[in-house]
């Protein structure tokens, strides 16, 4: 009785930060229809320095910063042994900042879009907090039902965010199109679940881990369990050909929403895709291995050839995240300590620069869904500088130029590919990578070369000061993280350590 309250206890302990979060949603959700927060006048001016909307935004910070100071005070627990449902390691400690800072500039970027488009503010809030949750049970869980448990609460939360805007048609749309493929992609993930355990007899990561070095699983099932898996993680990271949902969803969601799905969802399916295949399935790495090596060639030469043509901003940036999926799945082939660091560096930096891109999207389209043709970024940052800046600061580092995050970290994943000698992957990446630079500075040029049509003038585009705050954020982390990247990969390195496989290396297999 008292090794179960122990464990209790234990497990109390460890859900800390996702508790908070499960607690603070239900209660924006409920201060959201407790009273009027709703001001006419505020809603059509998309100003949030009045009305009581304003307040639910605060409140929701206020859940993440908490949440925030839970997940710094694990980094005190000591966990003993890896048999645990849910881990308290630096891996997942690591992968939390990562959500908490999406999420805190996710909503930090909507105050005024939400009011602009009269949306519901509590239900908005509160499902971006829970989606949170969802995504910190998935890249804390050990266990394949507890990933599974955590990707549908963040699922089911994200598609009643894509379809939140009920006066837009393409928010309704591109709600119906995530709910249908997505259920279509859980069923494989689930059976791939079923597979697993009927090839190693348990889910527990670290314990299927044992049963594959021992070579006691059974082959023919951990093969197909393993491709199924691969679909289901591939659906959620946008990787090609299960990428087909993601231009559609990205143009049609309300945009604050794409911007939190494009980094902070494709965080957590990556570092939980990267827990299961490099501890679980680490002695299967000759069975999966060209299973990743394919699929991120595919998606990195795919995904840049089809943004290439793209003429609608939101589009070519969906393009550009399934084109990042494909950088981050080279790590996830590399399958070495210093890929999962990279990875971890990747995806805080990618975090800062998408949003950050996002955010000025959002204040062209003056808090809708307007002016999002690339024609209509011509002159604009001659009439916008400090905004001009900024957009072709995060552009350069999504493109990966020098000085900047983005470029540290191709860096790091093309390191890591070069410790486990993928030489032709590497190249793959290094021409896809500057094939980007002609959808990415071709917005650039369109707003310093270009001049705005005689009929198309800018109006001032008005940035509410948490926007500013979010902005100031993300591109502080993009140059600082691009010249000055070693302390948080040193941080990303001991984040990691201990987490590969049981014999403490993972096998490299050169091309």
């Amino acid at each position: 009785m008292e090794l179960d309250f122990s464990r209790q206890l234990h497990y109390f302990w460890a859900l800390m930060p996702e508790m908070i979060l499960c607690a603070w949603g239900m209660v924006v959700l409920i201060a959201g229809v407790s009273g009027k927060h709703k001001d006419p006048e505020t809603a059509t001016t998309g100003d949030p320095s009045f009305g009581g909307s304003a307040d639910l935004g605060w409140l929701a910070l206020a859940g993440v910063l908490l949440a925030g100071m839970a997940n710094g005070w694990l980094y005190g627990i000591t966990e003993v042994g890896q048999s645990s449902m849910v881990a308290i390691d630096g891996f997942r400690l690591f992968a939390n900042w990562v959500l908490l800072i999406a999420a805190a500039l996710s909503i930090m970027i909507s105050f005024a879009y939400v009011y602009r488009q009269r949306l519901q503010t509590g239900e908005f809030y509160g499902l971006i907090l829970l989606a949170t949750a969802g995504m910190m049970f998935m890249v804390g869980a050990r266990d394949l039902i507890v990933i599974f448990l955590g990707l549908e609460v963040m699922s089911i939360a994200v598609y009643a965010l894509t379809a939140f805007n009920r006066r837009d048609r393409k928010s309704a749309e591109a709600g119906l199109k995530y709910f249908l493929l997505g259920a279509f992609a859980t069923g494989f993930f689930l059976y791939g679940i079923a597979l697993v355990y009927g090839a190693t007899g348990s889910t527990n990561v670290f314990e299927i881990g044992q049963s594959v070095s021992s070579g006691s699983a059974s082959g023919a099932l951990l093969t197909v369990g393993i491709a199924f898996l691969t679909i289901g993680f591939g659906f959620k990271v946008s990787a090609v050909p299960f990428h087909m949902w993601t231009p559609d969803v990205y143009e049609g969601a309300p945009a604050p929403v794409t911007a939190f799905m494009s980094a902070a969802v494709k965080a957590a399916a990556f570092i939980a895709f990267l827990r299961v295949f490099m501890v679980g399935f680490d002695g299967a790495y000759d069975i999966w291995y060209p299973i990743m090596w394919w699929l991120s060639a595919i998606t990195m030469v795919a995904a840049n050839l089809m943004a290439l043509v793209q003429s609608n901003v939101k589009r070519m940036l969906a393009y550009s995240s399934v084109a990042h999926a494909g950088y981050l799945l080279v790590a996830i082939t590399a399958a070495n300590q210093t890929a999962a660091a990279s990875l971890l560096f990747y995806l805080l930096v990618y975090t800062a620069m998408n949003i950050g891109a996002f955010a000025i999207v959002i204040a062209v389209a003056h808090q809708a869904e307007e002016r999002l043709q690339v024609q209509d970024y011509a002159g604009f940052g001659w009439a916008q500088p400090t905004l001009g800046v900024l957009l072709t600061v995060f552009l350069l580092s999504l493109a990966g130029f020098p000085g900047t995050g983005g470029f540290m970290g191709k860096i790091y994943v093309l390191q890591a590919a070069a410790d486990a000698q993928l030489w032709y992957l590497s190249v793959v990446l290094v021409l896809t990578t500057i094939a980007s630079y002609w959808y990415y500075l071709r917005v650039a040029w369109f707003m310093w070369m270009k001049p705005q049509h005689s009929d198309d003038q800018h109006d001032l585009v008005a940035v509410p000061v948490p926007m500013r705050m979010a902005l100031a954020a993300c591109v502080v982390i993009v140059i600082y993280m691009g010249l000055f990247p070693g302390g948080m990969l040193e941080f990303a390195r001991d984040s990691v350590e201990g987490l590969a496989s049981l014999s403490g290396a993972i096998p490299d297999f050169g091309e």
